[in-house]
């Protein structure tokens, strides 16, 4: 009832789109608090133990003595005003489809490209504050980067999500040569349901069941994918954490059941989906997730890397819980780095087979 009662004043003429993040807050509210109580374990557990040594900086970076002490969403917002070069472009026709490009003034020529999908169990999920650390590497390092809005549940119904997403990819490939971005070479980035949404886009670029409005010859090809503490199972109801996220997609997120439509949770499993042609992948995940269980992502790892003729790495973060990277902290910075040395492997990889080519035609 409370669930219907969001999607009828969310689609309200003039003022529904501003009602709508409600919606989503609602639905995490009403399925969050089966993880509550151990999330709150976890991070008076972690608390304790701060003695314990984090993870080490790659490549000699360190953080700096101001840089520790300013507030979060201070970083945050300092990284975002170094870095933002256009906001709310559209990849779209929806008013939620809109995108911000990040880029250094002084970029080299033909860029590669990271699109980043935040989280937000499908529910929510804004470009403004998640991603930042990552994005900041990137850009340091000379990429183009996009980090995108899509539409989200209870107002709007799987495959919407992934059908946004593709869309983005699809811009991308299209149109970022207009602020300097590389067409040829796009990377695909997302934590949590972000990170499930890119993996799945990642592994099921031809499957019409997830281009929305796209048309035949628009490309949804990515080179390389990230999955930040992801879902990449939408089957398991094997135990009671597992039944009550079913029941949240049943309920908010699919509007159908497992039992009746296995086929379309099926489809939307990144596990299920895995193929020998799968791109490049690297996976980054909490030791002490208790949202989603490290477990989960290790048997994605361990499927990809069974069957992916295609690099798969793997990264867990000793102690750090889900989302640990909403904050600028030593397991995000150690993670962007390692994600930064991952994609610019596969882009050099790229490069060095295309002027292979153009050398042997």
């Amino acid at each position: 009832m409370v669930l219907a009662a969001t999607r009828v004043y969310s689609s309200l003429p003039v003022v529904g789109k501003h009602l709508e993040p409600f919606a989503g807050l609602t639905a995490m509210a009403l399925y969050g608090g089966h993880y509550a109580p151990a999330a709150v374990r976890a991070a008076i557990s972690r608390r304790l133990n701060t003695s314990e040594a984090v993870a080490a900086p790659i490549d000699g970076e360190a953080e700096s003595t101001r840089s520790s002490r300013m507030p979060p969403y201070l970083r945050f917002r300092a990284q975002r005003q170094r870095c933002l070069y256009r906001s709310s472009v559209r990849y779209g026709d929806h008013p939620a489809q809109l995108l911000d490009v990040w880029r250094r003034p002084d970029l080299p020529a033909d860029a590669p490209v990271l699109l980043f999908v935040p989280g937000g169990a499908w529910v929510q999920g804004s470009r403004v504050l998640q991603g930042h650390t990552l994005l900041h590497q990137m850009v340091k390092r000379g990429w183009v980067c996009l980090t995108m809005d899509y539409r989200v549940s209870p107002v709007n119904r799987w495959p919407r999500h992934i059908a946004d997403v593709n869309a983005a990819i699809a811009w991308a490939r299209a149109n970022v040569d207009r602020f300097g971005g590389d067409r040829n070479f796009v990377a695909v980035a997302g934590c949590s349901a972000g990170g499930h949404l890119a993996a799945l886009a990642g592994l099921t670029p031809g499957d019409p069941a997830f281009r929305g409005e796209l048309t035949d010859d628009a490309d949804t090809t990515v080179d390389a994918v990230v999955g930040i503490y992801g879902r990449y199972d939408w089957q398991d109801r094997s135990t009671a954490t597992r039944r009550n996220f079913q029941r949240f997609l049943e309920r908010v997120v699919v509007g159908r059941s497992q039992s009746r439509h296995p086929e379309i949770y099926a489809a939307a499993s990144p596990l299920a989906r895995i193929h020998e042609d799968a791109p490049p992948f690297y996976l980054i995940h909490g030791e002490q997730d208790t949202i989603i269980p490290v477990g989960e992502a290790r048997a994605f790892r361990d499927a990809l890397q069974a069957v992916s003729r295609n690099p798969v790495e793997y990264c867990e973060v000793p102690r750090a819980g889900h989302a640990f990277d909403l904050v600028d902290n030593a397991h995000a910075r150690h993670c962007a780095t390692g994600v930064a040395r991952f994609l610019g492997e596969v882009h050099d990889r790229k490069a060095s087979l295309t002027a292979a080519a153009e050398v042997g035609a």
